[in-house]
């Protein structure tokens, strides 16, 4: 294995992991946590 190949499958995996985190922010299972998490700052105490 060279340094060009480990360099590849780094850039998968980069590519692999931010389409799951792309996917799990669009996911309509987390819309209600956020959100609450965007309505905080206008919360009254």
């Amino acid at each position: 294995m060279d340094i060009n190949m480990i360099r590849s499958i780094v850039t998968v995996v980069a590519f692999v992991v931010f389409i799951g985190i792309v996917i799990w922010a669009w996911s309509s299972r987390n819309q209600q946590q956020f959100e609450e998490a965007a309505r905080l700052p206008f919360d009254q105490d």
